[in-house]
């Protein structure tokens, strides 16, 4: 503890620009913290906060640019990466679309206090055509607001703060090893909440191949879009297929076949609504395994006339 709490009162700004960077940069690597240490430590010594508020603010941005760049080049594709990397379940790519689409660029002013919303929404600003001007300017505010809460609470409760570190470094090997399982508990809570969620979605697909044939069979069935309007636009949609926004405006025969598609990582948003049918009691509903990216890869017809649209809402 002595070390760490040297390393921090002599490299403080070095230490929040890396713990930042890796943090903003995807990793699982604690930035608020040291935010608040450090400006604790810098209120007890009558410093300067604006220092820290540049040093995070820049870190931040730079992390996030990159992510927006990656976002401009490869879209849909980094984004299914980086939801099977991360612990957080698939279904936040769905939420963050929605909410980027209602509000725009403006959302990444919050973004970072949003669980779910800050990993994803910077690469989605870059996805869905975003400005260079527009997204450094509201993500640059972003980025101080959150920096600066941290900042402020540091500000504002340094004598707990210094009160604290004073107790860990009585504490010395003890208060590491506390420092350790807290971080080991967190990365196992988020690891539980992904495996119960990847639990919930887990069920039959129907193939690319499989819907052919059923479609060429004349059988009767239901192919329900859950994507929102832009996406459903942006890139067309499945024939016939009806747009979805309630689920309880659907009017569907329970015997009927039902496939519903999305273009999110492992068809998470499909699966849940798939599974909210087969609740309701529709038995013969299953997502369509790979949405209508493997659809369009197959070469199978896109409709992409607004007349042709039918939504459920």
């Amino acid at each position: 503890m002595d070390t760490l709490l040297h390393v921090i009162e002599s490299y403080g700004l070095w230490v929040v620009f890396f713990c930042v960077l890796l943090d903003q940069g995807g990793l699982p690597f604690p930035s608020y913290a040291p935010m608040i240490v450090t400006a604790a430590l810098a209120t007890d010594k009558h410093e300067s906060l604006w220092p820290v508020l540049l040093v995070a603010t820049l870190a931040a941005l730079i992390a996030d640019l990159a992510w927006f760049a990656g976002g401009r080049r490869f879209g849909n594709k980094l984004l299914r990466l980086m939801c099977r990397v991360s612990l957080s379940p698939d279904s936040c790519v769905g939420m963050t679309r929605n909410i980027y689409a209602k509000w725009g660029a403006p959302s990444l002013i919050l973004a970072k206090y949003i669980p779910g919303f800050a990993a994803v929404s910077t690469t989605l600003a870059g996805e869905s055509g975003t400005s260079w001007r527009r997204f450094i300017i509201y993500d640059g505010i972003g980025a101080a607001l959150w920096a600066a809460g941290a900042i402020a609470l540091g500000a504002m409760f340094h004598e707990a703060v210094e009160a604290l570190l004073a107790q860990l470094e009585q504490l010395g090997h003890l208060a590491l090893l506390l420092l350790i399982v807290a971080v080991a508990l967190f990365v196992l809570f988020k690891w539980w909440q992904r495996q119960r969620f990847m639990a919930q979605i887990r069920m039959s697909r129907i193939s690319i191949d499989e819907l052919t044939t059923l479609l060429d069979s004349g059988s009767a069935a239901t192919i329900l879009d859950v994507r929102s309007p832009e996406r459903r636009a942006a890139s067309g949609w499945i024939p016939g297929s009806i747009a979805v926004r309630d689920i309880s405006d659907l009017q569907l025969k329970p015997g009927e076949d039902v496939v519903v598609y999305c273009d999110c990582p492992n068809d998470a948003s499909a699966a849940v609504v798939a599974r909210k049918l087969q609740e309701l009691g529709f038995k013969r509903v299953r997502p369509l395994a790979g949405g209508i990216e493997a659809w369009q890869a197959r070469g199978r017809p896109v409709d992409r006339h607004a007349a042709d649209a039918v939504t459920a809402a």
